[in-house]
């Protein structure tokens, strides 16, 4: 293993901001992984810094490839995480919606730009990230419809889906898009938390990887387990909103199956304690995410569902 420092922001007050790189195996450019880029991304940092136990460990006995390289980046906004806040502390921007970067531009574009120049190269490109709303997910990979998306390949983690879906404008200073518009092939990865860490969906994340990186060359460590995984479009996913603001009382968690008419959540009114609303199932279907804050406003997304007729490729 190498460890090396791949970028570094000079801070005049507090120590320097250090993106540290954990490069393992050979020098082709074959997979990078990046994890934590915001400042809640626990979950993110913990299977990152697992990955890179789990390939030490794999270094040590020789059963990491000579020739193909994995880069992984475990965080990249250390100062966010140290006050517990998602965002990058001085102005509240967001590293992952600043790339390809800047070197020249605010200090979130130059962030960008050093991780970016770092990972371009890759074949491979792996992201665990988290929902602009904070709730948990079904673990599953997704990728952007860019033309250079490979369904085949993403079924290679054995998570339980894989999601394709639309581009919008807000998608294309993300990493994982322009990953892709450099010809890299990228996936990002969702597991059940963000700013906890689930044992159970961090594990699934970290043999997945394991999986697929073996899949690919880059270590002899043949897996077991892992799921078909099941291709889902938007167009199969039903958003269910909430219609007042309050206390957020989940009833289901995620893959629960559920009944149109079901109830999927109460809001309770936070100074007098009965129920101003419940959220129900639109249709017969799974629980693919659900809203997990204590709190919840009016028209937020509280759950997506994958319907019951939806059909899988």
């Amino acid at each position: 293993m190498e460890k090396e420092i791949i970028y570094e922001l000079k801070s005049l007050y507090r120590d320097h901001l250090r993106i540290t790189g954990y490069h393992f195996g050979g020098n082709q450019k074959t997979v990078a992984i990046a994890g934590a880029f915001r400042g809640n991304e626990i979950q993110q940092l913990y299977i990152c810094s697992q990955i890179v136990k789990a390939l030490k460990k794999l270094e040590r006995d020789g059963r990491v490839s000579s020739e193909k390289g994995i880069l992984i980046l475990p965080s990249a906004n250390h100062y966010g995480m140290n006050i517990g806040k998602r965002f990058w502390a001085v102005d509240n921007t967001d590293i992952n919606r600043m790339f390809p970067g800047y070197d020249l531009g605010e200090t979130t574009q130059r962030i960008a730009d050093g991780i970016f120049r770092a990972v371009k190269d890759y074949e491979y490109g792996i992201h665990f990230t988290s929902f602009y709303i904070p709730g948990n997910y079904v673990p599953h990979v997704r990728m952007m419809k860019t033309g250079f998306e490979d369904v085949e390949l993403a079924k290679k983690f054995g998570l339980p889906y894989v999601m394709i879906r639309d581009i919008t404008p807000f998608d294309t200073t993300t990493l994982n898009y322009n990953w892709q518009i450099w010809e890299t092939k990228a996936f990002s990865l969702y597991t059940k938390e963000t700013d906890r860490i689930d044992l159970v969906s961090a594990n699934q994340a970290i043999e997945a990887v394991l999986r697929f990186l073996h899949d690919r060359g880059c270590i002899d460590y043949p897996t077991y387990g892992g799921f078909l995984s099941r291709k889902v479009t938007e167009d199969m996913i039903e958003i269910v909103k909430t219609d007042n603001a309050g206390l957020f009382r989940c009833l289901v968690d995620i893959e629960t199956n559920v009944k149109a008419g079901e109830i999927l959540a109460e809001i309770v009114d936070p100074y007098e304690g009965h129920v101003i609303s419940r959220v129900l199932a639109p249709c017969d279907g799974m629980v693919f995410f659900h809203h997990d804050e204590p709190l919840v406003y009016q028209n937020t997304i509280a759950f997506q569902m994958i319907r019951m007729e939806a059909s899988y490729v």
